[in-house]
Parts: structure tokens; sequence; C-alpha cells
């Protein structure tokens, strides 16, 4: 991994990953695509690490696509087209499909792919001066890699608007389209995103993990006999689980259980 592109902070079992092109506006290329889809697969296999955050050094939390890569995409053939594409695409399922919970911490320009980014994060926190959009039609694109985590985080009507038009968005738009979870001062940022962390930190890690794929399997779909007896074994096995036992066992000795430890 290079770390110039990519600052790995580790504070106990938190792992901020920073998004290091500052003079960029932390755009992301082919190099910072490889080094961050790297980071976060370390990160899934790292015992140690029980959330992870993503954050931008400088001015800017991501402002998408870097334009020299861009440029260069246009000399591209289809197959190297969809190779770069596929590299992108897969940046973010890794992102998305962590089994730690994962937070983006956002401030100023969060556009395109830096949408996408915030919109693959578990759960979302800015500044009030954060700015958001799905900016690709105005450079003759489509927002095609990320439009599987917009569309789940802000829905069809309002991405069909946002697609659409590019136009961007501010922090309180965002927070009610549903693309964040919480705006802060933006000198409460740290406060908020360590308290957030913190709050993660004490629930127990397989149940996170299978929360994050309760949550991908029941959205959107018709509550029904078959969704009623999944969501009855999931719990069943929940309840037998190692975890399950050792949480219940901490609740009535009073102590903190093992996973805090």
């Amino acid at each position: 991994m290079n770390a110039s592109l990519l600052q790995c902070e580790h504070s106990g079992a938190t792992l901020t990953l920073w998004l290091n092109r500052p003079e960029v506006h932390n755009a992301f290329d082919e190099y910072l695509i490889t080094a961050l889809t790297e980071a976060l697969r370390a990160a899934d296999a790292d015992s140690a690490v029980r959330v992870v955050v993503l954050a931008g050094r400088g001015k800017s939390f991501c402002a998408g696509g870097d334009l020299d890569w861009m440029r260069r995409m246009a000399g591209f053939s289809h197959e190297d087209n969809l190779r770069d594409a596929g590299a992108l695409a897969t940046m973010l399922a890794t992102l998305a499909g962590l089994s730690k919970p994962t937070i983006a911490r956002v401030h100023g320009a969060a556009l395109a792919g830096g949408t996408g980014l915030v919109a693959a994060c578990d759960i979302a926190i800015a500044t009030p001066e954060a700015r958001f959009g799905t900016t690709e039609v105005r450079l003759g694109l489509i927002p095609a890699t990320i439009s599987p985590y917009v569309i789940r985080a802000i829905g069809a009507r309002a991405a069909q608007r946002y697609f659409l038009t590019g136009e961007r968005f501010d922090a309180a738009q965002a927070l009610q389209l549903g693309l964040l979870h919480e705006v802060c001062k933006t000198d409460t940022l740290d406060a908020r995103v360590q308290a957030l962390a913190e709050d993660l930190l004490a629930g127990a890690p397989q149940a996170q993990a299978d929360c994050k794929h309760l949550v991908a399997d029941v959205a959107g779909r018709s509550i029904d006999p078959a969704l009623i007896d999944d969501t009855t074994t999931r719990i069943a096995r929940a309840r037998g689980s190692a975890e399950a036992r050792e949480g219940i066992a901490a609740f009535f000795d009073k102590r903190a259980p093992d996973w805090r430890s």
C-alpha cells in the first residue's frame, strides 16, 4: 500500500483511513483505489480492528475522480475501461461489505465518487459546510458504480433528480435525504466521530456483522412467511452463540463483556 496516498491511524480498536491527496481534494485515481481496497481488506482480516473511519486530509473529504485519471480514460480501450471501472466497483463493494462497522467523517467536498464513498459507509456524519452531488452527467458520464449505494441511501426518486441534474446539495439536504445520519459543528466533528466509535465498540463484533447482513437481506422484502422464517432462524442462531452467552452473563454479573476488554 502507498502510505503517501492513504494514511492508517490506529486508536485502540478504531482504525482511521485518511485519504491523503489534499492537493487534489483527495480525488481518487487507480493508485488510491488500489491502496484503499488493500487497506480495507487488511482491516477486515485484522481482529484487533473493530471500527473503521474513512476521512480526508486537507479541505475536502473526496472530490470524486481525479481529472488527469479521467482524461487518460478517454484514450482507454473498452477492455481497459472495464478493468478500471471494475477496480472502482470492487473498492466500493469492499467498503460496503466490510464486516466491521464503518463511519464516514465528512467535511468539504464529497462529490461524485466521494458521495459514493459516503453512501457505502454504515454511518455518515458531516460538518454543515460539506457539499455533495452526483455530478457525473456534467462530464458526459454516469454515476454507475456508486449508484447501488447512493440509491440505497436516498431512494430511487431522489436519485432520479440528482443523477439527472448533477446539482450539488448541502449537508442539511443530505441529512434530509438520508445520505447523512448527523450534521455537527466543525469543531466537534472528531469528538462526535469518536463518540460514535465508542458506541460501536460496545456492540459484539459477530452480532454487528450479522446486523449488516440482516439489513442488506431484509430491506425491500415483503413481510411474508419466508421472511418471518428467515428472521426467526437468525435470532435463534444468535441466541445460541458464544457472544450472546457472554453478553447476557456480563449483564447479570454487572461487568463489561469480553469484547470490551
